[in-house]
Protein backbone atom coordinates (compact mmCIF):
# COMPACT_ATOMS: atom_id res chain seq x y z
CA UNK A 1 0.00 0.00 0.00
CA UNK A 2 1.27 3.42 -1.19
CA UNK A 3 1.88 5.76 2.28
CA UNK A 4 -0.26 8.86 2.10
CA UNK A 5 2.86 11.62 2.32
CA UNK A 6 2.04 15.36 2.80
CA UNK A 7 3.23 18.60 0.31
CA UNK A 8 6.66 18.31 2.38
CA UNK A 9 7.17 14.63 1.56
CA UNK A 10 6.54 13.97 5.02
CA UNK A 11 4.43 11.02 5.41
CA UNK A 12 0.59 12.31 6.18
CA UNK A 13 0.32 13.00 10.30
CA UNK A 14 3.55 12.63 10.79
CA UNK A 15 5.28 15.21 13.18
CA UNK A 16 8.48 17.44 12.26
CA UNK A 17 11.30 15.74 13.18
CA UNK A 18 13.30 19.35 13.80
CA UNK A 19 14.78 19.80 10.26
CA UNK A 20 13.62 19.71 7.08
CA UNK A 21 10.48 21.86 7.64
CA UNK A 22 8.90 24.47 6.75
CA UNK A 23 10.21 27.98 8.02
CA UNK A 24 8.83 31.48 7.22
CA UNK A 25 10.85 34.87 9.30
CA UNK A 26 9.24 38.26 8.52
CA UNK A 27 11.88 40.93 8.83
CA UNK A 28 14.73 38.12 7.73
CA UNK A 29 16.80 40.53 5.64
CA UNK A 30 18.33 42.14 9.17
CA UNK A 31 19.31 42.06 12.20
CA UNK A 32 17.52 39.56 14.55
CA UNK A 33 15.21 38.49 12.05
CA UNK A 34 18.38 37.66 9.55
CA UNK A 35 20.13 35.86 12.59
CA UNK A 36 17.00 33.67 12.76
CA UNK A 37 16.98 33.15 9.38
CA UNK A 38 20.37 31.82 9.05
CA UNK A 39 20.10 29.65 12.72
CA UNK A 40 17.39 27.56 10.72
CA UNK A 41 19.16 26.93 7.72
CA UNK A 42 22.02 26.14 9.42
CA UNK A 43 19.81 23.46 11.27
CA UNK A 44 18.50 22.12 7.90
CA UNK A 45 15.06 23.06 7.46
CA UNK A 46 14.01 25.36 4.73
CA UNK A 47 13.53 28.95 5.12
CA UNK A 48 11.21 31.51 3.32
CA UNK A 49 12.83 35.09 4.18
CA UNK A 50 9.96 38.18 4.19
CA UNK A 51 11.02 41.17 4.38
CA UNK A 52 9.73 45.05 3.64
CA UNK A 53 13.26 45.93 1.62
CA UNK A 54 13.00 42.55 -0.76
CA UNK A 55 16.26 41.14 -2.55
CA UNK A 56 17.63 38.30 -3.84
CA UNK A 57 15.62 35.20 -2.86
CA UNK A 58 13.97 37.53 -0.63
CA UNK A 59 9.94 37.96 -0.51
CA UNK A 60 8.98 41.22 -0.55
CA UNK A 61 6.29 42.08 2.01
CA UNK A 62 4.61 44.63 3.49
CA UNK A 63 3.30 43.34 6.78
CA UNK A 64 1.30 46.31 7.47
CA UNK A 65 -1.32 45.54 4.44
CA UNK A 66 -3.30 42.73 4.31
CA UNK A 67 -3.13 42.16 0.68
CA UNK A 68 1.36 42.32 0.73
CA UNK A 69 0.48 39.77 3.25
CA UNK A 70 -1.57 37.60 1.64
CA UNK A 71 0.76 37.36 -1.64
CA UNK A 72 3.82 37.12 0.43
CA UNK A 73 2.56 33.90 2.38
CA UNK A 74 1.47 32.49 -0.74
CA UNK A 75 4.44 32.69 -2.44
CA UNK A 76 5.94 31.36 0.28
CA UNK A 77 4.09 28.11 0.21
CA UNK A 78 4.84 27.96 -3.52
CA UNK A 79 8.50 27.63 -2.45
CA UNK A 80 8.47 25.29 0.98
CA UNK A 81 5.25 23.75 0.47
CA UNK A 82 3.48 23.69 4.29
CA UNK A 83 4.47 26.33 6.99
CA UNK A 84 5.20 24.27 9.88
CA UNK A 85 7.25 27.51 11.59
CA UNK A 86 6.65 31.52 11.63
CA UNK A 87 8.84 33.54 13.31
CA UNK A 88 7.33 37.15 13.23
CA UNK A 89 10.11 39.55 13.71
CA UNK A 90 9.48 42.27 11.24
CA UNK A 91 9.66 45.44 12.88
CA UNK A 92 9.58 49.46 13.23
CA UNK A 93 11.32 51.33 16.08
CA UNK A 94 11.27 55.26 16.45
CA UNK A 95 11.55 57.34 19.53
CA UNK A 96 9.77 60.43 20.22
CA UNK A 97 7.89 61.51 23.68
CA UNK A 98 4.43 60.79 23.93
CA UNK A 99 3.50 64.76 24.30
CA UNK A 100 4.99 65.52 21.19
CA UNK A 101 4.10 62.23 19.06
CA UNK A 102 1.69 62.28 16.24
CA UNK A 103 -1.26 60.20 15.74
CA UNK A 104 0.83 59.07 12.43
CA UNK A 105 3.82 58.04 14.17
CA UNK A 106 1.74 56.20 16.49
CA UNK A 107 -0.17 54.50 14.03
CA UNK A 108 2.40 53.52 12.00
CA UNK A 109 4.29 51.61 15.05
CA UNK A 110 1.47 50.13 16.06
CA UNK A 111 0.40 48.92 12.72
CA UNK A 112 3.48 47.40 11.42
CA UNK A 113 4.54 45.90 14.95
CA UNK A 114 1.10 44.54 16.08
CA UNK A 115 -1.47 44.28 13.50
CA UNK A 116 1.79 43.05 11.10
CA UNK A 117 1.84 40.15 13.75
CA UNK A 118 -1.91 39.37 13.81
CA UNK A 119 -1.72 39.41 9.78
CA UNK A 120 0.81 36.49 9.74
CA UNK A 121 -0.72 34.86 12.26
CA UNK A 122 -3.89 34.39 10.85
CA UNK A 123 -1.72 33.21 7.33
CA UNK A 124 -0.63 29.92 9.21
CA UNK A 125 -2.63 28.99 11.69
CA UNK A 126 -5.72 27.49 10.30
CA UNK A 127 -3.49 25.28 8.33
CA UNK A 128 -1.59 24.01 11.20
CA UNK A 129 -4.11 23.63 13.28
CA UNK A 130 -6.05 21.14 10.43
CA UNK A 131 -2.37 19.38 10.44
CA UNK A 132 -2.06 19.45 14.41
CA UNK A 133 1.55 20.74 14.56
CA UNK A 134 3.02 23.99 14.03
CA UNK A 135 5.01 26.13 15.95
CA UNK A 136 4.46 30.08 16.00
CA UNK A 137 7.71 32.75 17.73
CA UNK A 138 6.91 36.40 17.74
CA UNK A 139 9.55 38.77 18.88
CA UNK A 140 8.44 40.82 21.23
CA UNK A 141 10.81 43.40 23.31
CA UNK A 142 11.49 43.50 26.91
CA UNK A 143 10.10 47.26 27.15
CA UNK A 144 6.56 45.39 26.79
CA UNK A 145 7.25 44.52 30.64
CA UNK A 146 8.87 47.22 31.58
CA UNK A 147 8.18 50.66 29.29
CA UNK A 148 10.79 52.81 27.88
CA UNK A 149 11.58 56.80 27.71
CA UNK A 150 10.69 57.88 24.48
CA UNK A 151 9.03 55.03 23.47
CA UNK A 152 5.50 54.26 24.57
CA UNK A 153 4.43 53.56 21.12
CA UNK A 154 6.79 50.87 20.89
CA UNK A 155 6.49 49.58 23.80
CA UNK A 156 2.60 49.24 23.61
CA UNK A 157 2.89 47.69 20.60
CA UNK A 158 5.42 44.89 21.98
CA UNK A 159 3.13 44.51 24.82
CA UNK A 160 0.13 43.84 22.55
CA UNK A 161 2.45 41.26 21.16
CA UNK A 162 2.83 39.16 24.12
CA UNK A 163 -0.83 39.20 25.07
CA UNK A 164 -2.00 38.37 21.50
CA UNK A 165 0.41 35.51 21.80
CA UNK A 166 -0.66 34.33 25.31
CA UNK A 167 -4.25 34.28 24.13
CA UNK A 168 -3.53 32.66 20.57
CA UNK A 169 -1.55 30.16 22.35
CA UNK A 170 -4.69 29.48 24.52
CA UNK A 171 -6.85 28.70 21.10
CA UNK A 172 -4.41 26.24 19.72
CA UNK A 173 -2.37 24.22 21.93
CA UNK A 174 -5.06 21.58 21.58
CA UNK A 175 -4.16 21.50 18.66
CA UNK A 176 -0.26 21.13 19.04
CA UNK A 177 0.15 24.47 17.78
CA UNK A 178 2.36 26.06 20.00
CA UNK A 179 2.56 29.96 20.15
CA UNK A 180 5.20 31.90 22.11
CA UNK A 181 7.31 34.83 22.24
CA UNK A 182 11.05 35.77 22.41
CA UNK A 183 11.62 39.48 24.05
CA UNK A 184 15.29 40.81 23.62
CA UNK A 185 16.49 43.44 25.71
CA UNK A 186 18.54 46.11 23.85
CA UNK A 187 20.69 44.30 20.48
CA UNK A 188 23.03 45.32 18.07
CA UNK A 189 20.89 45.71 15.39
CA UNK A 190 20.00 48.55 12.52
CA UNK A 191 17.00 48.65 14.22
CA UNK A 192 18.29 50.08 17.39
CA UNK A 193 21.13 52.03 15.39
CA UNK A 194 18.40 54.60 14.77
CA UNK A 195 18.08 55.19 18.67
CA UNK A 196 19.98 58.68 20.17
CA UNK A 197 23.22 57.79 21.46
CA UNK A 198 22.39 59.19 24.69
CA UNK A 199 20.04 56.49 25.31
CA UNK A 200 21.96 53.92 24.25
CA UNK A 201 24.40 55.47 26.64
CA UNK A 202 21.73 55.02 29.27
CA UNK A 203 20.47 51.97 28.81
CA UNK A 204 23.76 50.24 28.70
CA UNK A 205 24.44 51.42 32.01
CA UNK A 206 21.73 50.08 33.27
CA UNK A 207 22.28 46.34 32.32
CA UNK A 208 23.66 44.08 34.85
CA UNK A 209 25.73 42.71 32.04
CA UNK A 210 26.94 46.40 30.65
CA UNK A 211 26.39 45.59 27.13
CA UNK A 212 23.87 45.22 24.87
CA UNK A 213 23.24 41.37 23.49
CA UNK A 214 23.98 40.78 19.20
CA UNK A 215 21.53 38.70 16.85
CA UNK A 216 23.38 35.44 17.37
CA UNK A 217 22.83 35.43 21.01
CA UNK A 218 19.13 35.66 20.52
CA UNK A 219 18.48 33.19 17.48
CA UNK A 220 19.03 29.96 19.71
CA UNK A 221 15.97 30.67 21.79
CA UNK A 222 14.16 30.41 18.35
CA UNK A 223 15.54 27.14 17.49
CA UNK A 224 14.65 26.31 21.09
CA UNK A 225 11.27 27.18 20.97
CA UNK A 226 10.60 25.43 17.30
CA UNK A 227 12.19 21.91 18.56
CA UNK A 228 10.91 19.18 18.82
CA UNK A 229 10.89 17.45 21.59
CA UNK A 230 12.76 20.48 23.36
CA UNK A 231 10.16 23.52 22.78
CA UNK A 232 7.04 21.10 23.38
CA UNK A 233 6.14 22.58 26.78
CA UNK A 234 6.28 25.93 25.80
CA UNK A 235 2.87 27.35 25.34
CA UNK A 236 2.31 30.79 25.67
CA UNK A 237 5.53 31.71 27.37
CA UNK A 238 7.87 34.65 26.83
CA UNK A 239 11.43 34.09 26.66
CA UNK A 240 14.48 37.21 28.05
CA UNK A 241 17.48 37.43 26.41
CA UNK A 242 17.50 40.51 27.33
CA UNK A 243 21.41 40.97 29.80
CA UNK A 244 19.58 41.11 32.55
CA UNK A 245 17.57 44.48 31.90
CA UNK A 246 13.83 42.36 33.22
CA UNK A 247 14.23 39.28 35.47
CA UNK A 248 10.52 38.18 35.98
Amino acid sequence: MDTLTDGAGRPSGSVPDGKGRGVVVTGGSSGIGKAIAEAFMANGDRVAVLDRAGGESVIRVDVADEASVRSAFAEARERLGEIDVLVNSAGLLTESPLEDMSLSTWNETLTVDLTGVFLCCREVVGEMRQRKWGRIINIASQLAIKGGVGLTHYSAAKAGVVGLSKALALETAADNVLVNCIAPGPIETPLVAGISESWKAAKRAELPLGRFGTPEEVAPAALLLASDPGGNLFVGQTLGPNSGDVMP
